[in-house]
């Protein structure tokens, strides 16, 4: 069986920079693989280039059978991949429910089918449905967040990309965050978390990768690296 996501000897470049050094990762369908890392060491270069913001200098980018390497970035959500970005994002003068409705701009379907995709996000996320009026820009860093969440999840995602999901937010927002990923991913979502709390990260992953200055220092299953002592002293605060 082919792999959901599949990269191999990934290379990017920021103008002379080499930021990204001949990665390799893999992504199964239904898991949860974490990409954790110091600031700095790629993450976030890495699944921009996987969604098509960034172009890659060499290396292969597979998805479902598909090669992302020169894929529009819309082409790219339309072929099951979403991406919540690093600091959110929302669209600060509209409104909850225009945000979520900005989602559903690649998806085909009937008017009844997306009110129902909205049904589902507000019964995944009920604040966003008590805040559906507010403006996005008013909403609290945590239901920012989850309003991030609910409008790439308009596009039907076969895979999530969540970038530094807990940036920003208290240790029970960080929680109910969580928690709310591996709903997720139970509902039959794969997930590629990219997250600086690697503790976090690692508890709610199938597998992890660790990334340092471009390149692939460690990978396994998130457990046997949750006791890796090299992991706990540079990632876990022990």
């Amino acid at each position: 069986m082919p792999h959901m996501l599949k990269i191999k000897n990934l290379n990017v470049y920021y103008g002379h920079i080499h930021a990204i050094k001949g990665i390799s990762l893999r992504v199964e369908e239904g898991e949860i693989v974490s990409l954790i890392g110091a600031n700095g060491a790629g993450k976030t270069t890495t699944m921009q280039t996987i969604s098509g913001l960034l172009r890659a200098k060499s290396g292969s980018i597979d998805f479902m059978g598909r090669d992302l390497m020169k894929t529009e970035p819309h082409k790219i959500v339309e072929l099951g991949i979403a991406q919540v970005l690093e600091g959110r994002r929302v669209f600060a003068n509209l409104t909850v429910k225009e945000n979520i409705q900005m989602g559903s701009y690649t998806v085909k379907d009937s008017i009844e089918g997306l009110r129902q995709a909205r049904k589902d996000i507000y019964a995944k996320f009920p604040r966003l449905k008590e805040r559906k009026e507010q403006l996005a820009g008013t909403l609290s860093g945590g239901e920012q967040q989850m309003l991030a969440m609910g409008r790439a999840l308009m596009t039907r995602p076969r895979l999530l990309i969540l970038d530094e999901p807990s940036m920003g937010l208290s240790p029970l927002l960080v929680k109910e965050i969580f928690e709310i990923i591996k709903e997720v991913n139970k509902s039959g979502v794969t997930v590629l978390l990219v997250e600086q709390n690697a503790k976090m990260a690692l508890s709610v992953s199938d597998r992890a990768y660790v990334l340092e200055t471009g390149k692939i220092s460690m990978e396994g299953k998130a457990e046997d690296l949750m006791k890796d002592e090299s992991i706990k002293k540079a990632y876990l605060g022990a």
